[in-house]
Protein backbone atom coordinates (compact mmCIF):
# COMPACT_ATOMS: atom_id res chain seq x y z
CA UNK A 1 0.00 0.00 0.00
CA UNK A 2 1.13 3.54 -0.62
CA UNK A 3 1.61 6.21 1.81
CA UNK A 4 1.84 9.99 1.41
CA UNK A 5 4.41 11.23 4.57
CA UNK A 6 4.04 14.68 5.32
CA UNK A 7 7.48 16.70 6.67
CA UNK A 8 8.04 20.27 7.64
CA UNK A 9 11.23 21.15 4.86
CA UNK A 10 12.58 23.17 7.63
CA UNK A 11 12.74 20.02 10.33
CA UNK A 12 13.71 17.29 7.79
CA UNK A 13 13.12 17.85 3.63
CA UNK A 14 12.94 15.76 0.96
CA UNK A 15 16.95 16.75 0.05
CA UNK A 16 17.88 15.94 3.74
CA UNK A 17 16.09 12.18 2.95
CA UNK A 18 18.87 12.17 -0.02
CA UNK A 19 21.48 13.34 1.54
CA UNK A 20 21.20 10.54 4.42
CA UNK A 21 20.23 7.98 1.89
CA UNK A 22 18.38 6.01 4.57
CA UNK A 23 16.46 7.73 7.80
CA UNK A 24 13.68 6.81 10.85
CA UNK A 25 10.36 8.50 10.25
CA UNK A 26 9.93 8.98 14.00
CA UNK A 27 8.13 11.92 15.85
CA UNK A 28 4.88 10.82 14.84
CA UNK A 29 2.41 11.14 17.76
CA UNK A 30 -0.91 11.08 16.31
CA UNK A 31 -2.42 7.41 17.00
CA UNK A 32 -3.55 7.05 13.82
CA UNK A 33 -0.57 8.09 12.08
CA UNK A 34 1.33 5.36 14.29
CA UNK A 35 -0.91 2.73 13.39
CA UNK A 36 -0.52 3.40 9.77
CA UNK A 37 3.26 3.32 10.13
CA UNK A 38 2.86 0.15 12.49
CA UNK A 39 0.85 -1.20 9.32
CA UNK A 40 3.78 -0.19 6.52
CA UNK A 41 5.44 -3.26 5.55
CA UNK A 42 9.14 -3.34 3.24
CA UNK A 43 9.04 -2.30 -0.17
CA UNK A 44 6.14 -0.23 0.50
CA UNK A 45 5.54 2.81 -2.00
CA UNK A 46 5.45 6.33 -0.42
CA UNK A 47 5.35 10.30 -1.13
CA UNK A 48 7.32 12.98 0.73
CA UNK A 49 5.07 16.01 1.06
CA UNK A 50 6.47 18.95 2.43
CA UNK A 51 4.00 21.05 4.67
CA UNK A 52 4.08 24.71 5.81
CA UNK A 53 5.68 27.23 2.79
CA UNK A 54 5.67 24.52 0.31
CA UNK A 55 2.14 22.67 0.81
CA UNK A 56 3.59 19.93 -2.37
CA UNK A 57 4.19 16.53 -2.81
CA UNK A 58 8.33 16.96 -3.95
CA UNK A 59 9.57 13.09 -4.27
CA UNK A 60 8.98 9.33 -3.98
CA UNK A 61 10.82 7.09 -0.94
CA UNK A 62 9.98 3.47 -0.25
CA UNK A 63 9.90 1.72 2.70
CA UNK A 64 13.35 0.07 3.97
CA UNK A 65 12.50 -1.86 6.95
CA UNK A 66 9.74 -1.88 9.53
CA UNK A 67 9.86 -3.27 12.97
CA UNK A 68 6.17 -2.71 14.71
CA UNK A 69 6.93 -5.40 17.60
CA UNK A 70 5.87 -1.74 20.05
CA UNK A 71 3.18 -0.53 17.75
CA UNK A 72 2.82 2.55 19.75
CA UNK A 73 6.21 3.36 18.51
CA UNK A 74 7.07 1.44 15.04
CA UNK A 75 10.25 1.45 13.83
CA UNK A 76 10.14 2.24 9.88
CA UNK A 77 13.46 3.24 7.81
CA UNK A 78 12.73 5.00 4.57
CA UNK A 79 14.84 5.54 1.62
CA UNK A 80 14.76 8.05 -1.42
CA UNK A 81 13.42 7.56 -4.54
CA UNK A 82 13.17 10.07 -7.25
CA UNK A 83 12.70 13.74 -7.00
CA UNK A 84 9.38 14.65 -9.10
CA UNK A 85 10.15 16.72 -11.91
CA UNK A 86 7.09 18.99 -11.03
CA UNK A 87 5.75 18.83 -7.24
CA UNK A 88 1.98 18.24 -7.34
CA UNK A 89 0.75 21.10 -5.12
CA UNK A 90 -2.09 21.04 -2.48
CA UNK A 91 -4.39 22.93 -4.73
CA UNK A 92 -3.78 20.17 -7.55
CA UNK A 93 -4.99 17.78 -5.13
CA UNK A 94 -7.68 19.02 -4.25
CA UNK A 95 -9.04 19.53 -7.99
CA UNK A 96 -8.09 16.05 -8.55
CA UNK A 97 -11.26 13.39 -8.97
CA UNK A 98 -8.95 10.64 -7.43
CA UNK A 99 -9.00 12.62 -4.50
CA UNK A 100 -12.52 13.05 -3.56
CA UNK A 101 -13.03 11.55 -0.27
CA UNK A 102 -9.54 11.02 0.52
CA UNK A 103 -8.45 10.60 4.35
CA UNK A 104 -6.22 13.23 3.06
CA UNK A 105 -8.88 16.19 3.39
CA UNK A 106 -11.00 14.44 5.85
CA UNK A 107 -7.91 14.27 8.26
CA UNK A 108 -5.95 16.68 7.46
CA UNK A 109 -3.92 16.74 9.95
CA UNK A 110 -2.60 13.54 9.71
CA UNK A 111 0.97 12.94 8.67
CA UNK A 112 0.99 9.48 7.00
CA UNK A 113 -1.96 9.10 5.56
CA UNK A 114 -2.60 5.84 3.49
CA UNK A 115 -3.04 6.43 -0.39
CA UNK A 116 -4.68 4.34 -3.22
CA UNK A 117 -2.66 3.00 -6.04
CA UNK A 118 -4.61 5.35 -8.61
CA UNK A 119 -3.62 8.24 -6.18
CA UNK A 120 -0.08 7.20 -5.97
CA UNK A 121 0.02 7.22 -10.22
CA UNK A 122 -1.62 10.35 -10.37
CA UNK A 123 1.36 11.82 -7.64
CA UNK A 124 4.02 10.48 -9.41
CA UNK A 125 3.00 11.19 -13.15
Amino acid sequence: MPYLLKSEPEAYSYSDLERDHETTWDGVKNPQALMNLAGMKKGDKLVIYHTVTEKAVVGTAHVASVDASNPKSPIVRIAPGKRLKQPKTLAEMREAPVFRGSLLFRQFRLSVVPLTDAQYEWLVS
